[in-house]
């Protein structure tokens, strides 16, 4: 069975993500192609809009740390929303902190060139999950007491 092309599937966090991910850097507003011609003019930028549910863009550098391919691991994952979402957890080292997301969908698609092409995912989101609300955080929170005891 084919699905059509730009079919988004939804996934979940911990199904897509074994070890979760590490945000590097701050979400920002994946803006339009600007020409030089507009730079110069003084024009501002426009944030895209997604085409399927009409929300803005955002975007957010993270790396998978599950990934045994050091080229793959980093990647940009867009997120949906009408408001710049705000990641929940804290910094574990100067510009990086582990995420967990909500609204996980999946895009496949193919990457690479040539003869190295591979299949990939184009994932979104529709923010972040709270701190701890992820069932990895309340194993781990188990697997903690159950050591202590």
């Amino acid at each position: 069975m084919a699905s059509e092309k730009g079919y988004r599937f939804s996934i979940g966090f911990d199904d897509a993500f074994a070890q979760d991910l590490v945000m590097v850097g701050e979400v920002s507003p994946d803006n339009e192609y600007q020409s030089r011609e507009d730079r110069a003019a003084g024009r501002p930028a426009r944030q895209q809009v997604d085409e399927a549910t009409g929300k803005q863009r955002w975007k957010v550098t993270v790396t998978d740390p599950s990934e045994t391919k050091a080229k793959r691991a980093p990647f940009e994952i867009t997120l949906l929303a009408d408001v710049q979402p705000v990641p929940t957890t804290s910094e574990v080292l100067p510009g990086m902190r582990p995420i967990e997301l909500e609204g996980l969908t999946a895009e496949p698609k193919v990457a690479g060139q040539g003869e190295f092409k591979y299949q990939s995912h184009l994932f979104r989101a529709t923010g972040f999950k709270a701190a701890g609300a992820g069932a990895k955080s309340a194993r781990a929170a188990g697997d903690a007491s159950a050591k202590a005891a």
